[in-house]
């Protein structure tokens, strides 16, 4: 994710003037509306490589080793030449690992009933998202049939609550335009910052990286300063709220003394807001596995953006009130989904720990969802049906009072009497520091109202089966829309 020894690029100048020209081009190489970019997130930071880019193998009935293209003279491949399963290599120093060739995927560990399987049913296979494999996928030489092109959401959109939910999704989700919009920014903020922090670096994280944004979402910054000494949150973020007084391009600036402080402060004449915390790495590690999960089934964002949604309208989404924060939301969305008979989705870090080792540098993150091959679930839901499922599920399935939400585990761990879990209201598993991310609830009058709601909007839903009756889908779009 962030390599060194890059050529600076070509700075284009914002329409409304509010950032000067930073000395180098940073910006986020990836494209929210295109699948095929799901493995190939490549944020450019002070000095860079040249671009990576991968594209989507084409699929067949009879997957064939992908050939090795070879390179002369040193000079770069023409657009003829190119092999969709080559990957482009990346001009770095000699002492830096080579990018390897594509591999052979073998299972993790003994087949599971939701692992990738031959079938002689198109049908069982035809959520599988064609476009988001990494580049180091090679179909295995077990794997014989995959269909042609359910890479459309409408391949789960057959009834009307589930239509609802993609044209909410569609509507709503974050554009690359949006995503410009909050790079240039960070961009200009790693400059004035290494002003005062020279070794400081500035990364976007959150919903703004993992696919799950809204147009609307707000934009998280982590500064990593590293050091043998690890400095006080507080006092950085105090410094640098001086500091950002002199900016132009900001304003309402406001430090949050919270567990994990914050900078809080909006681009200038907008009403994009940032939320700035020192050296949170593991915001870092879980946006890169959220995002690994968001582009493995085709109907795992749309879910997951209209179930926040939906909790934002009915008050239940606001950690700082003493209900659900939106991680702890998504966190809870993907273990309903891992714990179906049939699961949509499996556990990543259980399958895949070389991945996701929670001690791996941070600059590496990134990386290691690339050697993920696609997960192919034999679950067909709609969306509509996972939608009322997911409000089931916790309106009359699961256990408060007894289970612990691991989507690590991709399952329910029963509740122990450790301090973590002891008189908890609700126990939901950080996947890293796998501490209680649902620790904000901590009044029973919170909690009664969470499970209230579940069960009434599951008792709606399931009465009508139209997102209109919990959810006013078009004040939403037109919110969002505002934003354009």
């Amino acid at each position: 994710m962030f390599h060194r020894n890059a050529a600076p690029g070509v700075w284009r100048a914002p329409r409304d003037g509010l950032y000067p020209p930073p000395q180098v081009s940073r910006h986020y190489e990836y494209n929210h509306k295109r699948l095929e970019c799901a493995n190939s997130f490549q944020p450019l930071e002070l000095e860079r490589l040249s671009q990576y880019k991968w594209n989507s193998p084409p699929f067949t009935a009879t997957p064939v080793p992908p050939p090795r293209l070879p390179m002369t003279n040193g000079r770069k491949r023409q657009n003829n030449e190119y092999s969709p399963h080559a990957v482009k290599r990346q001009r770095i120093d000699s002492s830096h690992p080579q990018v390897v060739s594509p591999l052979p995927w073998t299972p993790p560990h003994p087949p599971r009933p939701n692992k990738v399987v031959a079938e002689s049913s198109r049908s069982s296979l035809v959520d599988f998202d064609h476009s988001s494999p990494g580049p180091f996928f090679h179909c295995h030489s077990q794997v014989l049939v995959v269909p042609e092109s359910p890479n459309s959401l409408q391949t789960f959109a057959k009834d009307k609550l589930s239509s609802q939910m993609v044209e909410l999704f569609e509507a709503c989700q974050q554009q690359p335009l949006d995503l410009e919009r909050k790079e240039l920014c960070r961009a200009q903020l790693q400059q004035d910052i290494q002003r005062v922090y020279a070794v400081g670096r500035l990364y976007l994280t959150g919903s703004s990286i993992n696919g799950l944004g809204c147009r609307t979402s707000d934009a998280d910054l982590c500064l990593v300063i590293q050091g043998n000494k690890r400095p006080d949150p507080i006092s950085v973020l105090s410094r640098l709220k001086n500091v950002f007084r002199s900016l132009s391009y900001v304003e309402r600036i406001q430090l949050i003394r919270a567990k994990v402080p914050i900078l809080r402060f909006r681009e200038k004449g907008s009403e994009l807001e940032f939320d700035l915390n020192i050296n949170n790495t593991v915001g870092i590690r879980n946006t890169f596995l959220l995002r690994s999960y968001a582009y493995a089934d085709l109907r795992i964002r749309p879910m997951i953006l209209v179930v926040k949604k939906w909790a934002r309208q009915h008050q239940i989404n606001d950690a700082s009130k003493g209900t659900l924060s939106s991680y702890t939301l998504v966190l809870m969305v993907l273990h309903y989904l891992q714990t179906r008979k049939e699961p949509v989705l499996p556990s990543l870090q259980r399958d895949y720990p070389e991945c996701f080792n929670p001690f791996m540098e941070v600059d590496m993150v990134p990386e290691g969802p690339k050697n993920i091959p696609p997960y192919i679930s034999r679950n067909q839901s709609s969306l509509g049906q996972l939608l009322l499922g997911f409000l089931k599920y916790y309106a009359t399935e699961f256990r408060w009072d007894k289970q612990v939400i691991s989507v690590r585990e991709a399952t329910a761990l029963p509740k122990t009497n450790s301090n973590e879990w002891k008189n908890k209201f609700i126990c939901v598993e950080e996947p890293f520091e796998r501490n209680n991310v649902a620790r904000a609830v901590h009044e029973k009058i919170k909690f009664d109202a969470i499970k209230a709601q579940f069960a009434e909007s599951f008792r709606i839903l399931k009465l009508n089966m139209d997102l209109n009756s919990i959810l006013p889908i078009r004040a939403i779009i037109n919110k969002e829309s505002s934003r354009r």
